[in-house]
């Protein structure tokens, strides 16, 4: 079996994502337990206790979630379609707030206002690689001392005009998503581990400092590790933290079990209108407090480094050790019952 490296996994002649492959310990650990192993980072200058932030969809992150995310040590990037927004800009009742999405048609008071509470300000699109979403970013900053998040790209191509426009993190993933139907729609996209690794080389070739964000793709605590081991900075959830008591939206009994619902920000619900569809809606089965969520990406997330001897984050970002796993390979990992 070939163990590879990242510059390997990044030149493999197929697109990958993270079922493909798998981290391999290659070593003997020095690290007794899994609680000595530290998941701290400082992403924009915020600290977290956890490299996870939640995506800024409507059915994901209001009010209540960036709270608790914060709460947590976490980020919640509060949707630009919350209710509560206005209230929030327009008081001193955003205490927990942090981060916030905005439009490319948001006004500049809107923003002015986001600036002034020193929130982080992530102009939700689905393709950054948009002139006006460079224009949009080069106005916010030539104009205002706050960070900003751009997104989504999949290829490092346009990296060195993000940050010459000034992003400071954008989102990696383009149709990756669970509701996300824009592969489906456009044809556009390749795995997430390929995406990942070709933005991170990008970055390294040309010496940037953007921040990457994973977005998209992770379905399980181990698959936040892969997206750490492969060099992103934060991973951003959204199926992951759906169906919690703190996400938007009412409990649904159906056939004896709860649901909330959870759909794409492209989605007919949130556009409301007949246009040109890129995102799904569903129900998930309820999950209760996000804490148990984030606990458990917690545990596993150190668990992780325990196996491939990484005290910290920075370590367990220098992974060299990988395997391509085929689909029985794959198969097998999952439990039987």
């Amino acid at each position: 079996m070939k163990v590879y490296t990242k510059v390997e996994l990044n030149e493999f002649n197929q697109s990958l994502t993270y079922d493909d492959i798998s981290l391999i310990p290659t070593e003997v650990s020095r690290i007794k337990s899994r609680t000595e192993a530290s998941t701290n980072c400082t992403f924009l200058g915020l600290k977290l206790n956890v490299p996870v932030i939640s995506s800024p969809m409507d059915s994901v992150t209001g009010i209540e979630m960036a709270k608790e995310l914060s709460n947590l040590g976490s980020l919640g990037i509060l949707n630009r379609f919350d209710s509560s927004l206005d209230a929030v800009l327009n008081s001193k009742n955003g205490k927990g707030i942090k981060a916030v999405s905005i439009a490319l048609n948001s006004n500049l008071k809107t923003i002015e206002k986001i600036a002034e509470k020193n929130y982080l300000i992530c102009i939700d699109t689905a393709n950054a690689n948009n002139k006006e979403v460079l224009k949009k970013t080069e106005m916010i900053k030539k104009k205002f001392d706050v960070q900003v998040i751009i997104g989504n790209i999949a290829h490092g191509g346009s990296l060195q005009q993000l940050e010459n426009a000034g992003a400071d993190a954008v989102r990696v993933g383009i149709g990756s998503g669970s509701v996300c139907t824009t592969s489906i729609q456009t044809g556009i996209g390749i795995g997430q581990v390929s995406s990942l690794l070709n933005i991170l080389f990008a970055r390294k070739n040309k010496k940037l400092k953007i921040k990457i964000i994973a977005d998209g793709g992770v379905k399980s605590p181990g698959d936040v590790a892969k997206a750490i081991a492969l060099g992103a900075d934060v991973v951003m959830l959204g199926r992951m933290l759906s169906g919690t008591r703190e996400t938007p939206g009412e409990v649904i009994k159906y056939n004896g079990q709860l649901w909330k619902k959870y759909r794409g920000s492209a989605s007919f619900g949130v556009k409301m209108r007949n246009e040109f569809i890129e995102g799904e809606e569903t129900m998930v089965a309820y999950k209760g407090a996000v804490k148990s969520v984030i606990d458990g990406i917690s545990d596993g997330l150190k668990s992780s480094m325990s196996y491939m001897n990484c005290l910290n984050l920075e370590e367990l970002r220098k992974t060299e050790t990988f395997a391509i796993l085929s689909n029985s390979s794959y198969l097998e990992r999952l439990p039987r019952m």
